[in-house]
Protein backbone atom coordinates (compact mmCIF):
# COMPACT_ATOMS: atom_id res chain seq x y z
CA UNK A 1 0.00 0.00 0.00
CA UNK A 2 2.95 2.45 -0.80
CA UNK A 3 6.40 3.50 0.85
CA UNK A 4 7.05 4.79 4.16
CA UNK A 5 8.12 8.62 3.66
CA UNK A 6 11.95 9.73 4.56
CA UNK A 7 12.55 10.32 8.05
CA UNK A 8 12.63 14.02 7.98
CA UNK A 9 9.01 13.75 6.58
CA UNK A 10 5.69 14.54 8.02
CA UNK A 11 3.76 11.22 8.68
CA UNK A 12 0.23 10.57 7.18
CA UNK A 13 -1.35 8.73 10.10
CA UNK A 14 -4.71 7.76 10.63
CA UNK A 15 -6.23 7.03 14.12
CA UNK A 16 -8.33 4.41 15.23
CA UNK A 17 -9.77 4.96 18.62
CA UNK A 18 -12.85 5.47 20.87
CA UNK A 19 -14.69 8.77 22.28
CA UNK A 20 -14.08 8.69 26.10
CA UNK A 21 -12.34 11.74 27.52
CA UNK A 22 -9.29 9.71 27.38
CA UNK A 23 -9.37 8.80 23.50
CA UNK A 24 -10.16 12.62 23.07
CA UNK A 25 -7.07 13.61 24.85
CA UNK A 26 -5.01 11.05 22.68
CA UNK A 27 -6.53 11.96 19.33
CA UNK A 28 -5.89 16.50 20.32
CA UNK A 29 -2.66 15.88 22.02
CA UNK A 30 -0.90 13.28 18.56
CA UNK A 31 -2.26 16.67 16.55
CA UNK A 32 -0.12 18.72 17.89
CA UNK A 33 3.38 16.63 16.75
CA UNK A 34 4.56 18.96 13.65
CA UNK A 35 6.06 15.27 12.26
CA UNK A 36 2.83 14.13 12.22
CA UNK A 37 -0.51 14.93 10.09
CA UNK A 38 -3.51 12.83 10.87
CA UNK A 39 -5.54 12.19 7.33
CA UNK A 40 -8.52 11.27 9.77
CA UNK A 41 -9.96 9.68 13.20
CA UNK A 42 -12.69 6.92 13.90
CA UNK A 43 -14.00 7.63 16.89
CA UNK A 44 -16.33 4.73 17.85
CA UNK A 45 -19.53 5.33 19.96
CA UNK A 46 -20.04 5.01 23.57
CA UNK A 47 -23.38 2.36 23.37
CA UNK A 48 -21.45 -0.56 24.47
CA UNK A 49 -19.35 1.12 27.01
CA UNK A 50 -19.27 -0.33 30.45
CA UNK A 51 -21.37 2.98 31.68
CA UNK A 52 -24.03 1.86 29.50
CA UNK A 53 -23.61 -1.92 30.63
CA UNK A 54 -24.06 -1.20 34.12
CA UNK A 55 -26.80 1.59 34.03
CA UNK A 56 -29.41 -1.22 33.67
CA UNK A 57 -28.65 -2.24 37.24
CA UNK A 58 -31.95 -1.39 39.62
CA UNK A 59 -29.54 -0.07 42.71
CA UNK A 60 -25.77 1.76 42.20
CA UNK A 61 -23.23 -0.83 42.45
CA UNK A 62 -19.27 -0.53 43.69
CA UNK A 63 -18.37 -1.57 39.53
CA UNK A 64 -20.42 1.44 38.54
CA UNK A 65 -19.85 3.77 41.38
CA UNK A 66 -15.86 2.40 40.26
CA UNK A 67 -16.83 3.50 36.68
CA UNK A 68 -18.28 6.75 37.55
CA UNK A 69 -15.32 7.51 39.31
CA UNK A 70 -13.25 7.03 36.46
CA UNK A 71 -14.93 9.41 33.98
CA UNK A 72 -15.11 12.44 36.83
CA UNK A 73 -11.43 11.72 37.26
CA UNK A 74 -10.84 11.88 33.50
CA UNK A 75 -12.74 15.09 32.91
CA UNK A 76 -11.04 16.66 36.01
CA UNK A 77 -7.41 15.56 34.39
CA UNK A 78 -7.78 16.24 30.86
CA UNK A 79 -10.95 18.12 30.32
CA UNK A 80 -9.27 21.42 30.48
CA UNK A 81 -6.92 20.31 27.25
CA UNK A 82 -9.65 18.81 25.51
CA UNK A 83 -11.83 21.97 25.73
CA UNK A 84 -8.84 24.47 24.63
CA UNK A 85 -6.60 22.70 22.57
CA UNK A 86 -6.81 22.77 18.63
CA UNK A 87 -8.45 19.78 17.20
CA UNK A 88 -6.20 19.19 14.14
CA UNK A 89 -7.08 14.81 14.18
CA UNK A 90 -10.20 15.02 11.59
CA UNK A 91 -12.49 13.32 13.73
CA UNK A 92 -15.65 11.22 11.87
CA UNK A 93 -17.80 9.36 15.19
CA UNK A 94 -19.00 5.93 14.30
CA UNK A 95 -20.72 3.53 15.90
CA UNK A 96 -18.70 1.15 17.80
CA UNK A 97 -17.51 -2.20 15.88
CA UNK A 98 -18.22 -0.04 12.11
CA UNK A 99 -14.66 0.30 12.21
CA UNK A 100 -14.54 -2.90 10.35
CA UNK A 101 -17.21 -2.55 7.61
CA UNK A 102 -16.73 -1.61 4.27
CA UNK A 103 -17.23 1.51 4.10
CA UNK A 104 -14.65 2.57 6.44
CA UNK A 105 -12.16 0.13 4.92
CA UNK A 106 -12.54 1.65 1.14
CA UNK A 107 -11.92 4.94 2.99
CA UNK A 108 -9.39 4.05 4.71
CA UNK A 109 -7.57 2.92 1.60
CA UNK A 110 -8.19 6.08 -0.13
CA UNK A 111 -6.44 8.11 2.46
CA UNK A 112 -3.50 5.80 1.59
CA UNK A 113 -1.85 6.99 5.14
CA UNK A 114 2.01 6.69 6.19
CA UNK A 115 0.94 4.40 9.54
CA UNK A 116 -2.07 3.56 11.52
CA UNK A 117 -2.41 4.04 15.26
CA UNK A 118 -5.16 2.18 17.04
CA UNK A 119 -6.34 3.30 20.58
CA UNK A 120 -9.06 1.97 22.24
CA UNK A 121 -11.02 0.57 19.42
CA UNK A 122 -12.72 -2.57 18.24
CA UNK A 123 -10.88 -5.38 17.69
CA UNK A 124 -9.40 -5.38 13.91
CA UNK A 125 -10.56 -7.87 11.36
CA UNK A 126 -9.61 -8.52 7.86
CA UNK A 127 -10.02 -6.69 5.10
CA UNK A 128 -8.02 -3.60 6.85
CA UNK A 129 -6.04 -6.07 9.13
CA UNK A 130 -3.80 -7.34 6.14
CA UNK A 131 -4.23 -3.68 4.36
CA UNK A 132 -1.10 -2.09 5.86
CA UNK A 133 0.85 -5.17 7.09
CA UNK A 134 4.14 -3.09 9.22
CA UNK A 135 2.79 -0.03 9.20
CA UNK A 136 -0.38 -0.73 11.74
CA UNK A 137 0.18 -0.35 15.06
CA UNK A 138 -1.62 -0.53 18.34
CA UNK A 139 -1.30 0.21 22.24
CA UNK A 140 -2.65 -2.57 24.86
CA UNK A 141 -2.79 -0.82 27.99
CA UNK A 142 -1.11 -3.78 30.21
CA UNK A 143 1.92 -5.42 29.62
CA UNK A 144 2.16 -8.13 28.00
CA UNK A 145 2.62 -11.12 27.85
CA UNK A 146 1.95 -11.14 31.23
CA UNK A 147 -1.69 -9.38 31.21
CA UNK A 148 -3.94 -10.32 28.41
CA UNK A 149 -7.06 -9.61 27.42
CA UNK A 150 -9.71 -6.73 28.87
CA UNK A 151 -8.88 -4.23 31.89
CA UNK A 152 -4.99 -5.04 31.80
CA UNK A 153 -4.28 -2.69 34.29
CA UNK A 154 -7.30 -3.24 36.45
CA UNK A 155 -6.43 -6.84 37.27
CA UNK A 156 -2.88 -6.44 38.33
CA UNK A 157 -4.48 -3.73 41.15
CA UNK A 158 -7.12 -5.99 42.18
CA UNK A 159 -4.38 -8.39 42.80
CA UNK A 160 -1.74 -6.33 44.72
CA UNK A 161 1.01 -6.34 42.09
CA UNK A 162 1.00 -3.09 40.40
CA UNK A 163 5.10 -3.88 38.59
CA UNK A 164 2.14 -5.66 36.14
CA UNK A 165 0.58 -2.10 35.20
CA UNK A 166 1.90 -0.40 31.74
CA UNK A 167 1.42 -0.10 28.37
CA UNK A 168 2.65 -2.33 25.56
CA UNK A 169 2.82 -1.22 21.60
CA UNK A 170 3.06 -3.36 19.20
CA UNK A 171 2.56 -4.38 15.71
CA UNK A 172 -1.13 -5.62 14.89
CA UNK A 173 -1.81 -8.98 14.34
CA UNK A 174 -4.92 -11.01 14.02
CA UNK A 175 -4.70 -12.58 18.32
CA UNK A 176 -5.60 -10.71 21.36
CA UNK A 177 -2.33 -8.93 22.22
CA UNK A 178 -0.40 -10.98 20.69
CA UNK A 179 1.33 -8.91 17.61
CA UNK A 180 5.46 -8.19 17.63
CA UNK A 181 6.19 -5.59 20.51
CA UNK A 182 7.54 -2.50 19.53
CA UNK A 183 8.36 -0.58 23.04
CA UNK A 184 7.19 -1.08 27.01
CA UNK A 185 6.29 1.35 29.32
CA UNK A 186 5.47 0.81 32.76
CA UNK A 187 2.55 2.78 35.23
CA UNK A 188 4.61 5.63 37.36
CA UNK A 189 3.26 5.67 41.02
CA UNK A 190 2.87 8.11 43.38
CA UNK A 191 2.14 8.40 47.01
CA UNK A 192 -1.71 8.75 47.62
CA UNK A 193 -2.86 7.66 43.92
CA UNK A 194 -6.02 6.42 43.28
CA UNK A 195 -6.80 3.92 40.51
CA UNK A 196 -7.97 6.50 38.47
CA UNK A 197 -4.86 8.71 39.00
CA UNK A 198 -2.72 5.71 38.06
CA UNK A 199 -4.74 5.39 34.91
CA UNK A 200 -4.76 8.84 33.91
CA UNK A 201 -0.70 9.23 34.47
CA UNK A 202 -0.65 6.34 32.44
CA UNK A 203 -2.66 7.63 29.59
CA UNK A 204 -0.50 10.47 29.37
CA UNK A 205 2.78 8.97 29.63
CA UNK A 206 1.06 6.34 26.84
CA UNK A 207 -0.01 9.37 24.55
CA UNK A 208 4.19 10.85 24.54
CA UNK A 209 5.77 7.38 23.76
CA UNK A 210 3.06 6.95 20.95
CA UNK A 211 3.48 9.83 19.53
CA UNK A 212 7.13 9.57 19.63
CA UNK A 213 7.13 5.71 18.36
CA UNK A 214 5.25 7.46 15.01
CA UNK A 215 8.02 10.39 14.58
CA UNK A 216 10.62 8.32 15.02
CA UNK A 217 8.95 4.89 13.52
CA UNK A 218 11.69 4.81 10.12
CA UNK A 219 14.07 4.26 13.08
CA UNK A 220 12.70 1.58 15.47
CA UNK A 221 14.46 -1.49 15.83
CA UNK A 222 12.75 -4.55 15.70
CA UNK A 223 12.86 -6.51 19.37
CA UNK A 224 13.03 -9.93 20.51
CA UNK A 225 10.65 -11.27 22.53
CA UNK A 226 10.89 -11.68 26.73
CA UNK A 227 11.38 -15.23 27.87
CA UNK A 228 7.99 -16.82 28.23
CA UNK A 229 6.72 -15.81 31.83
CA UNK A 230 5.57 -18.95 34.45
CA UNK A 231 1.85 -16.93 34.23
CA UNK A 232 -0.42 -15.41 31.80
CA UNK A 233 -3.41 -13.82 32.95
CA UNK A 234 -6.05 -13.85 30.80
CA UNK A 235 -8.68 -10.94 31.51
CA UNK A 236 -12.25 -11.73 30.57
CA UNK A 237 -14.70 -9.03 31.47
CA UNK A 238 -17.37 -11.11 33.02
CA UNK A 239 -14.44 -11.47 35.75
CA UNK A 240 -15.40 -7.43 36.43
CA UNK A 241 -17.28 -8.29 39.47
CA UNK A 242 -18.42 -6.58 42.59
CA UNK A 243 -16.59 -8.76 44.57
CA UNK A 244 -13.25 -7.52 42.59
CA UNK A 245 -13.97 -3.64 42.98
CA UNK A 246 -14.52 -4.04 46.56
CA UNK A 247 -11.18 -6.19 46.45
CA UNK A 248 -9.07 -3.28 44.29
CA UNK A 249 -10.70 -0.27 47.32
CA UNK A 250 -9.15 -2.53 50.23
CA UNK A 251 -5.77 -2.75 48.62
CA UNK A 252 -5.44 0.62 48.24
CA UNK A 253 -7.13 1.42 51.86
CA UNK A 254 -4.40 -1.19 52.99
CA UNK A 255 -1.41 0.70 51.84
CA UNK A 256 -0.61 -1.17 48.74
CA UNK A 257 0.80 1.83 47.01
CA UNK A 258 3.30 2.77 49.57
CA UNK A 259 4.44 -0.90 50.37
CA UNK A 260 4.66 -1.07 46.15
CA UNK A 261 7.08 2.41 46.50
CA UNK A 262 9.17 0.78 49.11
CA UNK A 263 9.80 -2.06 47.12
CA UNK A 264 9.69 -0.94 43.52
CA UNK A 265 13.51 -1.67 42.22
CA UNK A 266 13.07 -5.43 43.23
CA UNK A 267 9.45 -5.81 42.38
CA UNK A 268 10.06 -4.16 38.69
CA UNK A 269 13.22 -6.53 38.42
CA UNK A 270 11.20 -9.43 38.54
CA UNK A 271 9.00 -8.28 35.51
CA UNK A 272 11.30 -7.15 32.59
CA UNK A 273 9.67 -5.06 29.95
CA UNK A 274 11.08 -3.96 26.45
CA UNK A 275 12.90 -0.75 25.82
CA UNK A 276 13.52 0.12 22.36
CA UNK A 277 16.62 1.38 21.71
CA UNK A 278 15.68 4.22 19.01
CA UNK A 279 13.53 5.46 21.89
CA UNK A 280 16.09 6.44 24.76
CA UNK A 281 14.75 8.99 27.17
CA UNK A 282 11.32 7.66 27.35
Amino acid sequence: MGQLRRDNDVKRVLILTGSERRHTFFRLFLGLSEQIRIVRTYCEGLEKSLTVQLSDQPDPTFRLQHIHAREQSEEDFFGLFIRHVPDRSVPVFIPKGDINSTTCFEEIISLSPDLIAAYGCSLIRDPLLSAFEGRFLNVHLGLSPYYRGSGTNYWPLVRGEPEYAGATFMHIDAGIDTGPVIHQIRARLCWGDTPSSIGNRLIVDMAYAYRRILEEFNRLEPMSPLPPPKQIHVCKSKDFTEESVERLYENFQNGMVEQYLREQVRRCSLVPILANPALQGL
